[in-house]
């Protein structure tokens, strides 16, 4: 008789409950619990197959009927960056990023509400209060870092360091092979920035710096206008029934 293995992650499946990308549709979620001195070996095995991390859970759809939710991943060494993108490059040219550990703060918070309260007033997450949003940060076994978007100041080139208000932020996971994007955030009355997009280019480009081939979207979902943008990101790789493939 086969014996199980000691410490194989335990996996569960969630009740059914509306879709949070095509309406009329149902989600239904595997997931289980990134905990323990294997939680960082499992979080990369676990995105490799299409996984996602929310705090100390890993998961993905298991839909019965439906297969929209895609898994998507940037090819760092082959992409260049597009006319547009140059641009959105150059109007931010004035932010740096800085690399932080997970500790939340009162700024983080705020800002993160008012991205919520603007764009996804009706999500999964518009409900969050300051506690589960610290939760959200922290609550990780994982390698994970915040990185806050400031203004260049005269020493940020030898500090990495910005100033002033925050516009922007990112939860980021580094995987054995890459950037793994959990959340983002950025001041909606700042539109004209495109910080969205400026955060995925940043990734790329620190991910090129770091010698990792991959930069994770999390789901792109066709048909659903939140997740549009992903695919503009090419080359990419998407996770199909038969593995990873290549577009663009």
């Amino acid at each position: 008789m086969t014996r199980p293995l000691r410490d194989a992650p335990q996996f569960y499946l969630t009740s059914p409950t509306p879709c949070p990308y095509l309406p009329g549709r149902e989600e239904r979620k595997v997931f289980t619990h990134l905990v323990g001195a294997r939680a960082r070996d499992l979080n990369d095995v676990l995105s490799h197959g299409g996984f996602r991390r929310s705090q100390s859970i890993a998961y993905r759809p298991a839909c019965e009927t439906c297969r929209s939710c895609i898994s998507v991943r940037v090819l760092v060494d082959d992409f260049r960056p597009s006319r547009s993108f140059r641009k959105v490059m150059s109007h931010n040219s004035d932010l740096i990023g800085e690399w932080l550990p997970p500790r939340p703060r009162s700024e983080h918070y705020s800002l993160f509400r008012t991205y919520l309260d603007e764009r996804h007033p009706d999500g999964g997450m518009a409900t969050m209060s300051a506690l589960d949003f610290a939760m959200m940060v922290e609550d990780t076994h994982v390698e994970t870092a915040l990185i806050e978007y400031r203004r260049r100041g005269p020493d940020s080139g030898f500090t990495g360091r910005g100033r002033g208000d925050l516009f922007a932020m990112a939860l980021t996971d580094t995987l054995s092979d890459g950037l793994s994007m959990v959340y983002s955030v950025f001041d909606p009355s700042l539109e004209a920035r495109s910080l969205g997009t400026f955060m995925v280019l940043d990734h790329i480009e620190r991910a090129r710096r770091l010698r990792l081939p991959y930069v994770y979207l999390g789901y792109w979902v066709e048909g659903s206008p939140k997740m549009a943008y992903k695919q503009r990101f090419l080359p990419q790789e998407r996770l199909l029934p038969q593995g990873w493939e290549r577009f663009g």
